[in-house]
């Protein structure tokens, strides 16, 4: 496994579409947290490619109502992880994506700048997919490979970072069987082995 000093930061695995919307992190050693978000774009739809779009400055907000109050908006998240479990990475994890917005953790402020951000497809109240948690999992023991800080930080919904103002990954997200796949991830040989 290479050290982080040799990564640049992307999985060789993810389908890759990389975002405009990223900078620098402005110290890159206090990377030490992962934040689990949802969306779905029209809202409650999937599948329909919008968000890869919204993340890459190219989505036609004209085409749906729904769509209208994020015209001109510059987000990012750096992995997305759609309802089949496929994996697709937006900004390398060395980088600030912007996905948190307005956020705290304790007496740390700013959290995009010590966080990687995770999108599941989904709503609060739909169930998420097996798959989806799998894959989850998986992400997340290969980058605590890679990165160790994140093994020693929190893993976090945007919820609890933006409270009062986002409420995903919602009541529909089940941390315990999150804990559980990460368990079973960590004592895989076939997950030890895949390269990333």
């Amino acid at each position: 496994m290479s050290s982080q000093n040799a990564w640049d930061g992307w999985l060789k695995r993810a389908r890759l579409c990389p975002s405009p919307n990223f900078n620098s992190r402005p110290d890159p050693s206090a990377l030490d947290m992962l934040v689990v978000h949802n969306i779905s774009l029209p809202p409650g739809c999937f599948g329909t490619g919008d968000i890869e779009s919204l993340f890459c400055n190219t989505l036609d907000c004209s085409r749906d109502s729904s769509l209208e109050e994020l015209e001109g908006l510059e987000v990012s998240s750096h992995f997305l992880i759609d309802r089949d479990g496929v994996l697709t990475q937006f900004v390398s994890c060395l980088d600030r994506a912007w996905h948190a917005g307005v956020s705290s953790w304790g007496s740390r402020t700013n959290c995009n700048d010590f966080s990687i951000g995770i999108e599941l497809e989904g709503t609060d109240s739909r169930a998420y997919e097996p798959a989806q948690y799998e894959a989850l999992a998986q992400l997340i023991f290969e980058l605590r490979e890679y990165l160790p800080s994140l093994a020693r930080g929190p893993i976090v919904g945007h919820s609890d970072i933006a409270s009062g103002r986002k409420t995903d990954p919602g009541e529909a997200f089940d941390w315990a069987r999150l804990r559980n796949s990460l368990a079973h991830a960590a004592g895989s040989d076939t997950h030890k082995q895949r390269e990333i």
